[in-house]
């Protein structure tokens, strides 16, 4: 299968699973939940109040409290319903939604009435972005120099040490080491700031730097078992054997041979871990007061604000099988055998 055919059906398949995505998240949102209350809260009720004489009538709303609804509240209702297409079938609801996400707008905060959902996502986004490839680098930087040395010194007391420290990173949980890491770096040294500043990029990093750091160790773990195994593995090949024997720096043998074919677990990992990444974001923004894009989610939910939720849910998804799109696209590339 040539390149462009294999990047032609994983696109067709990214489509058909953010449309499915996409849809069940929709329905979900809307069945479960009132979307007219959680618009205008307990005025909701109003919808089917009838008043001929025009004078207030009192009706029970759904949350089962008693509501006097006087023409203006009436009239409130159903201006919500054509503005949020409530007046209109779920089907065409979600057709016209997904209409206007395909231009960008994704519709009106239930919560905050008025503002854009698409300048939400702008302004929280990319600092989850900031956070997640800080976290992705960080962790990376670490695992690469830490697997090979330690497939370098397999079963010495050293790789033994370091088995034990790479599980104790794993089996740690993000909030409590993100915990330690603020006490220790932030609140007893004073090495960075107590909250999250955005007065450029350097202070972005800066702000940003410990909670990448508590997101990277553990994933940074992770990646130096998977390298190491599979160093250990390719350094016992006949190639490995041939370049040795003819005297080639151990150096050379270890970073210009072996690491190139033990590299496909680990990128395979990697382009996992950015979901588990996402779900991690959401608690480290939460202890670290950061104003990204977890825990805009986290808010959007317990307020039932359906639009915002469902944007973030939709974007997240893309980019999540956008980058496996680009990992199945690199083994290609490392490998041209995989492409058949």
């Amino acid at each position: 299968m040539t390149l462009a055919r294999q990047l032609a059906l994983r696109l067709g398949l990214f489509i058909l699973l953010l449309l499915a995505v996409s849809m069940i998240t929709f329905g979900a949102m809307n069945l479960l939940g009132d979307p007219l209350f959680n618009i205008l809260g307990p005025i909701s009720g109003c919808e089917d109040a009838i008043s001929e004489s025009g004078e207030s009538v009192t009706v029970e709303s759904s949350d089962g409290l008693a509501q006097n609804c006087g023409p203006d509240q009436i009239q409130a209702v159903q201006d919500a319903k054509e503005q949020y297409y409530l007046d209109k079938s779920l089907p065409e609801r979600y057709v016209r939604w997904l209409g206007d996400a395909v231009q960008g707008d994704f519709g009106t905060s239930f919560a905050n009435q008025g503002e854009s959902v698409t300048n939400i996502v702008r302004d929280k986004l990319p600092v989850s972005l900031l956070l997640m490839v800080m976290a992705q680098t960080i962790a990376v930087v670490i695992a690469i120099p830490w697997g090979v040395w330690a497939a370098s010194r397999a079963g010495k007391a050293s790789d033994r040490v370091s088995t034990i420290g790479s599980f104790g990173l794993v089996s740690m949980p993000n909030f409590a080491l993100g915990i330690i890491l603020y006490y220790v770096l932030i609140v007893r040294l004073g090495w960075f700031p107590f909250r999250y500043e955005d007065d450029d990029l350097w202070s972005r990093i800066n702000s940003l730097f410990v909670p990448a750091i508590t997101l990277a160790l553990p994933i940074s773990a992770v990646y130096q078992r998977l390298l190491r195994t599979d160093l250990i593995t390719t350094l016992q090949d006949d190639f490995i054997l041939m370049a040795r024997s003819k005297g080639v720096p151990r150096r050379s043998v270890l970073f210009k041979h072996a690491l190139r074919p033990s590299m496909f677990s680990f990128i395979t990992v990697f382009g996992i871990n950015a979901g588990a990444l996402i779900g991690g974001t959401l608690v480290i923004e939460r202890i670290f007061q950061i104003p990204g894009a977890g825990s805009e989610i986290v808010t959007a939910v317990f307020r039932e604000d359906f639009p915002v939720v469902l944007a973030f849910v939709v974007i997240i998804t893309a980019g999540f099988v956008l980058l496996n799109i680009l990992v199945d696209l690199l083994y290609s590339i490392l490998d041209p055998r995989v492409r058949t």
